[in-house]
């Protein structure tokens, strides 16, 4: 009876440790419980908890950051990963149990600035480059990833060895990204393509308008990997892009609780887990994460009227699709007009 006893006793011990420190089922990544945590009042983080809802603009075509899944609806990718761990510590519980509560709008570079600003989400985590410009309207949690902006060209393209080799050439990159600034700083005599997002120029170096595609090296890795190796990765990086969570301007607090959290990730190991079951698994290898930046917040500025696209550049007024989607359904969609000059990735 004892022994009975004493096997049921582990048992129930196991079962716990199982579901305080468990895994999400849909990526494998470690994940913990939280209990339901007390906000100060009148913040981000309680007006968010008291509406149950927790929106997030992120990218819907990025292999291993935020694409949505065909099947499901769902959105899935690192960037995805994080806004989930962000969630926990505002609703508590797990992974698992804050999906429903999270709703996830598309989010291209161009609007990236415009939905902070507008309140159409509470923060965007969408291979968003930390800049100084960006500074201005809006402020900045992290960096939780550095990327290396890179090079994609044809598999059979041996023409291009650096961004030096672009002049002269058409290469492709997106409208309002840092991409963009950092192609014509480089390579200042190259024919610039700019489209809305990064799988466009996926086809269109596909079907030959442009040479080469350069942004970030773990977003040209996510387009190389379904390219039935059409495609290939230079290698050549020639910039550093430190990609943060985006939030409202002046919300210091709100960003300390989101760089708190991450440090948080980064020691518990989950920002490792999240980090193998997304960009892992599609070959990128896991460096330590980057160090958070508190920096003090910059006065804002007012934003002059234009809209930029995915990957840099800036433009003329225009309107925009974004699609809405809960992690548990896939609906709705909304359309809004971007008035904001902004950069991409």
């Amino acid at each position: 009876m004892r022994k009975r006893h004493l096997y049921l006793l582990a048992l129930v011990l196991m079962t716990m440790v199982a579901a305080s420190c468990g895994s999400d089922s849909d990526t494998g990544a470690k994940t913990e419980t939280k209990p339901p945590p007390t906000h100060p009042a009148g913040s981000t983080m309680a007006n968010i908890q008291a509406k149950g809802k927790f929106v997030v603009g992120t990218k819907y075509d990025q292999v291993g950051f935020g694409q949505q899944n065909p099947t499901t609806g769902k959105v899935e990718g690192f960037d995805v990963e994080i806004a989930k761990r962000i969630a926990v510590a505002i609703f508590g519980g797990d992974v698992k149990s804050v999906e429903p509560k999270i709703e996830f709008v598309e989010t291209v570079s161009k609007n990236r600035e415009p939905f902070i600003q507008d309140g159409k989400v509470d923060i965007v985590a969408a291979t968003y480059t930390i800049t100084d410009t960006r500074k201005q309207v809006v402020d900045f949690a992290g960096p939780y990833f550095v990327a290396r902006q890179d090079i994609m060209v044809k598999s059979d393209d041996t023409s291009v060895k650096g961004v030096g080799d672009l002049n002269g050439k058409k290469a492709c990159t997106a409208k309002g990204s840092t991409s963009e600034k950092n192609l014509r700083a480089k390579a200042p005599r190259a024919d610039v393509a700019l489209f809305d997002t990064y799988s466009q120029c996926g086809e269109a170096l596909r079907d030959g308008r442009v040479q080469a595609v350069t942004t970030d090296a773990p977003i040209l890795a996510g387009l190389v990997s379904r390219s039935d190796r059409a495609f290939k990765l230079v290698e050549a990086p020639f910039s550093d892009e430190p990609y943060g969570i985006g939030l409202k301007k002046g919300d210091d607090v709100f960003r300390n609780f989101i760089n708190d959290r991450l440090e948080e990730i980064y020691a518990n190991g989950e920002w490792a887990a999240a980090f193998d079951a997304t960009l892992g698994a599609i070959g990128l290898k896991r460096e330590p994460p980057p160090k958070v930046d508190r920096y003090s917040s910059l006065p804002a500025t007012t934003t002059t009227t234009g809209s930029t696209g995915t990957g840099g550049g800036a433009g003329s007024t225009s309107s925009s699709t974004s699609t809405s989607t809960s992690t548990s359904t896939s609906t709705s969609t909304s359309t809004s007009t971007t008035t904001t000059t902004t950069k991409q990735p």
